[in-house]
């Protein structure tokens, strides 16, 4: 049996209003919409491999097994603890495959950063039968994904409470997903890093080498793109001097110890923010915070999160 959802539980009928709660959550609609069709695209089309005549574009089990004019009734039921990411995506997965089928309704019972609870209900559905089991496996991968981010995150946010110190992401990201995976990590409490190459400059070994030193390669981005935030990579206590002395604001403390980093900051407070990089663990986590720095980066978080377990299930 099914209950009307309570009256402050938001009721999502249309593309436009999952796009304004997409827009209202910082992400571009548009982009979502993209990223949609193309995972759409993925799972009905095939990308033009499946031979003719073996039911390309449809969803051959579904059609098969379902009347037409059916409808169901499904809840997103969370198997595992973590940290809710993506909801507003999965809903647009579902209104972009089960509106054009008829009447839709997702009832959103939970919000982005959420911690959740195994046996959690967090999106409830009504709609076309075949629509829906043809959205799935779109919707739950989307929303897995991102909420494993976000779980990831939380563990690290959780981890560094109290310190001051921020966990940071990467560019380490599923090609094509960067945009929602960013977003798990804000929702989850973590700092965005840059999103591309042209935002902002990160000047890292290889360009040092290029360059002919770290403050040459710093000074050669700073008089080439001069409004562009500039972040220097160090691996010594000297090049961070050095790179600070030149104007450098912001300073990546690569592969170096505790104790290094902490004569760093020390020295070099309020003139510079101050990143941790490099064979980082939730395990050493605490001691890394105790150096002082603002932020903490660890690219597994988007690179190597596992998914958090949702299942879609038929009431």
């Amino acid at each position: 049996m099914t209950t009307a959802p309570a009256p402050d539980v938001p009721v999502l009928r249309t593309r436009a209003e999952v796009r304004d709660r997409l827009v209202a959550a910082g992400l571009d609609a548009d982009a979502v919409d993209l990223v949609v069709a193309e995972a759409l695209d993925e799972d009905l089309g095939g990308r033009g491999v499946l031979p003719a005549g073996t039911g390309h574009g449809v969803d051959v089990t579904s059609v098969a097994t379902i009347a037409a004019d059916a409808t169901a009734r499904a809840a997103f039921t969370v198997r595992r603890p973590g940290t809710l990411a993506g909801l507003d995506v999965a809903a647009a997965v579902l209104a972009a495959v089960c509106e054009p089928a008829g009447p839709l309704e997702v009832t959103v019972h939970a919000a982005d950063g959420d911690r959740v609870a195994t046996g959690d209900v967090v999106l409830g559905v009504h709609a076309n039968a075949r629509a829906l089991l043809t959205a799935e496996r779109v919707a739950l991968n989307l929303l897995t994904l991102m909420s494993g981010t976000a779980t990831a995150t939380a563990t690290w946010v959780d981890a560094l409470a109290g310190s001051g110190t921020r966990v940071r992401d990467s560019r380490k990201t599923l090609p094509g997903l960067r945009m929602l995976q960013k977003y798990a990590v804000r929702v989850a409490g973590g700092v965005n890093h840059r999103m591309s190459l042209a935002d902002a400059a990160l000047v890292k070994d290889n360009h040092v080498i290029a360059a002919g030193g770290v403050v040459a390669a710093f000074e050669a981005v700073r008089a080439a793109f001069p409004d562009v935030w500039v972040q220097v990579e160090v691996t010594s206590a000297q090049q961070a001097r050095d790179v600070v002395a030149a104007g450098a604001r912001d300073v990546l403390l690569d592969n170096m110890t505790v104790e290094e980093m902490t004569a760093v900051v020390a020295e070099l407070r309020g003139r510079a923010v101050f990143e941790a990089s490099g064979g980082l663990t939730l395990a050493s986590a605490a001691a890394v915070a105790t150096t002082g720095v603002d932020f903490v980066a660890v690219g597994a978080i988007t690179h190597s999160a596992p998914v958090l377990d949702i299942a879609l299930e038929f009431l």
